[in-house]
């Protein structure tokens, strides 16, 4: 595939779709769930139930694309998510729900492993962090998208399930009109191949900074309404504000992809997470909010595709479906953990402590980017 080919942009396409869908869902299964007066654990728990999917998915999807190919393994995760959206409608229960949110999780997962590892097979090193930021964007897009969905139609589960069925539904249309090869790109890769990759020495630093992102984005989507909230902000300001942060990250995606396969991935990162820590000690300051959340969620949002693509410089291109597991799987763990250590120090001391743990974690990745600098250097960088 070239790098603005047919297959690319119908995957893009399809990721649309899928996304809006995931946004709606993610916001509405929580109120749903509330409404239906079960106990905060219980929502709790089901809303964890999908991250263990994420999970799942992951650690499947290697073995999986291995066997079937790229279209199929998309075909089956979309399959899989618009089953659990449907048995939302016709079954109800604690039980029943942490299920078909997990059967979604491993949906939603196995479907950006899919799409993600089409485009870095896809791609060169030169590129690949121009698709990954067009990903990225994609991504956000439907994402708020899916936020303006909810605040505009009703709500009502009987109501909701119907379009967003369609919608997941129509996301395969794109796909079944073309083959989405990537060469190589599965051939000799296997689930296990991604615990060689987690510890592979020369890939430390981007599956590190996949790691720290997660933890970042998790606190960041998950906390700031809580901590704008406990500001005596209303819903709707809170709402501004939160869209200002992912507006920035879809704003820095494109140009920050560029710069990267300009100037190598070591200096972007390097600035990257330089300025996540400017933005961290700016709300920390008092300063203005709207240009130091504008900085923050410009550098935080964008610190993923960039880790993401040093580490697949480092692996050969039989090797790019499994790294790209170990990465998501790396993102996906900091984005559980992450957001629980940060609630408990919130909860134990100030909400401010929100600010000096994304600050604490961008300084010890900046000190990994300093330290490893001289043995890591950057193939785009030397080119």
């Amino acid at each position: 595939m070239s790098t603005w080919s047919r297959p690319v942009l119908l995957l893009l396409c399809g990721l649309l779709l899928l996304t809006v869908s995931i946004a709606v869902l993610n916001t509405l299964v929580p109120l749903w769930l509330t409404h239906d007066q079960l106990p905060t654990w219980q929502v709790g728990m089901v809303s964890s139930s999908y991250y263990t999917g994420n999970l799942a998915g992951t650690l499947l999807a290697g073995w999986l694309i291995t066997h079937y190919g790229f279209n199929r393994c998309y075909y089956l995760a979309t399959i899989l998510f618009a089953v659990a959206t449907v048995g939302m409608a016709l079954l109800g229960g604690f039980y029943s729900w942490t299920l078909l949110r997990f059967i979604a999780g491993v949906g939603c997962a196995l479907m950006w492993v899919v799409v993600e590892s089409a485009l870095l097979c896809s791609g060169t090193v030169r590129n690949r962090g121009q698709l990954l930021a067009a990903y990225m964007i994609i991504y956000y897009l439907g994402t708020v998208a899916g936020q303006l969905l909810v605040s505009r139609v009703s709500t009502e589960l009987l109501h909701v399930i119907p379009w967003v069925t369609a919608l997941v539904l129509c996301a395969v249309l794109p796909v079944v009109f073309v083959r989405v090869n990537a060469g190589h790109a599965s051939e000799d890769a296997s689930p296990g191949r991604i615990w060689p990759m987690m510890r592979r020495r020369s890939s430390r630093l981007g599956i590190n900074g996949c790691i720290i992102s997660g933890i970042l984005l998790g606190s960041l989507y998950g906390l700031m309404p809580l901590y704008l909230a406990h500001q005596g902000m209303s819903d709707a300001t809170v709402g501004y504000w939160m869209a200002l942060l992912v507006s920035s990250g879809i704003v820095g995606q494109w140009p920050v992809g560029r710069l990267a396969d300009r100037f190598g991935r070591l200096l972007v990162l390097r600035v990257q997470v330089f300025v996540i820590i400017l933005g961290a000690i700016a709300m920390l300051s008092d300063a203005a909010m709207a240009p130091a959340l504008f900085v923050l969620g410009l550098a935080g949002f964008t610190l993923y595709p960039v880790a993401m693509s040093w580490a697949c410089e480092t692996v050969a291109h039989h090797e790019l479906v499994a790294m790209n597991q170990a990465l998501l799987f790396s993102y996906t763990l900091g984005s559980l953990v992450g957001p629980g250590t940060t609630a408990m120090l919130m909860q134990s001391y100030s909400d401010r402590l929100l600010f000096v743990m994304i600050a604490g974690v961008a300084l010890v990745y900046l000190v990994m980017l300093l330290r490893k600098a001289d043995h890591h250097a950057t193939p785009v960088a030397h080119a």
